[in-house]
């Protein structure tokens, strides 16, 4: 799964440790997030997108083939 939280951050003027701080999470785990070594819980990706206004499906993007589903 990779992930636009860079993008986003950087046309805030973010720096991680400012986003960290504002979801309660270490600068650590957003640079870990943002480089694709660590996915994170549902809740946090329900809270990073929601402090951009963003749906998680807009934040992070699913690796590999779509699923379909048998008939």
């Amino acid at each position: 799964m990779h992930n636009v939280l860079r993008e986003l951050r950087a046309q805030r003027g973010l720096s991680q440790g400012a986003l960290g701080d504002a979801l309660g999470v270490s600068r650590q785990t957003v640079n870990a997030i943002e480089t694709g070594k660590y996915d994170p819980s549902l809740p946090l990706a329900i809270k990073l997108a929601r402090y951009f206004g963003q749906s998680v499906e807009e934040v992070f993007l699913i690796d590999g083939p779509p699923v379909t589903r048998p008939p």
